[in-house]
């Protein structure tokens, strides 16, 4: 029974596995960037050196390589192509998983978890919240980053009856209220970036911009939490 129950999941991740190569492969995302990878350097300098760091939702490291250098770095993905490519490019250790069902990792091993462009992918994102706490060590830090669901150029779509959400694999949408929400259920501290998106043509999302500007108009919310 249990060798029946471990091949179904096995054959349910691979199908779940082959959606996302197809959507990475049809929409060219091996070597792309979202935002123009303005996340980056806020990664880079939010998690310094000198820690481990789990990056769920890996995919093939262009994000990755901002923070891998000087720290021990575990990539996850359910995507194994995309996984050979991060360790062909950065020589890291990789987890090959399904986060909606399998958690292999153990309590208080990690400084830092990174999800960037995943949360909003999950069907159970509840107790994945709760693996993330539980897997963090005291003081441990939680990255991540979602599409701005709600920003303003998508509140026009909906208006002229326009599909906003384009990506097949989001199950989920936030707003920047909803984002911290979910957040304050698990974490104690929560900063949120508004990151991209403009304003008007030649004025760009700026921190020098009241944040409720910000939040109304970015692509993206960038996030750091604390346990």
């Amino acid at each position: 029974m249990k060798y029946l129950q471990h091949v179904r999941r096995t054959l349910v991740k691979q199908d779940l596995e082959t959606i996302y190569r197809n959507h990475h492969e049809q929409g060219s995302r091996y070597g792309y960037l979202y935002c123009h990878g303005s996340r980056g350097p806020i990664l880079k300098e939010w998690i310094g050196h000198g820690k481990s760091v789990l990056d769920l939702g890996c995919r093939d490291g262009m994000l990755t390589s901002f923070y891998a250098k000087g720290n021990r770095v575990v990539g996850a993905d359910i995507d194994r192509k995309a996984l050979d490519l991060i360790r062909k490019k950065l020589s890291l250790e990789t987890h090959w998983i399904d986060l909606n069902t399998e958690w292999p990792f153990a309590p208080h091993s990690f400084d830092v978890i990174v999800a960037c462009e995943l949360i909003e992918h999950l069907f159970y994102l509840d107790p994945f919240l709760q693996k993330v706490k539980e897997t963090l060590k005291p003081g441990g830090l939680f990255i991540g980053s979602v599409p701005n669901a709600f920003r303003m150029r998508n509140r026009w779509k909906f208006l002229l009856g326009r599909e906003y959400e384009t990506d097949p694999t989001h199950v989920r949408g936030f707003s920047c209220q909803s984002l911290h929400k979910t957040l304050s259920t698990r974490f104690r501290r929560i900063e949120i970036v508004p990151l991209q998106g403009k304003v008007l043509p030649f004025v760009p999302v700026a921190p020098w911009l009241p944040f409720p500007v910000q939040r109304l108009f970015a692509r993206d919310l960038l996030w750091r939490s604390w346990v």
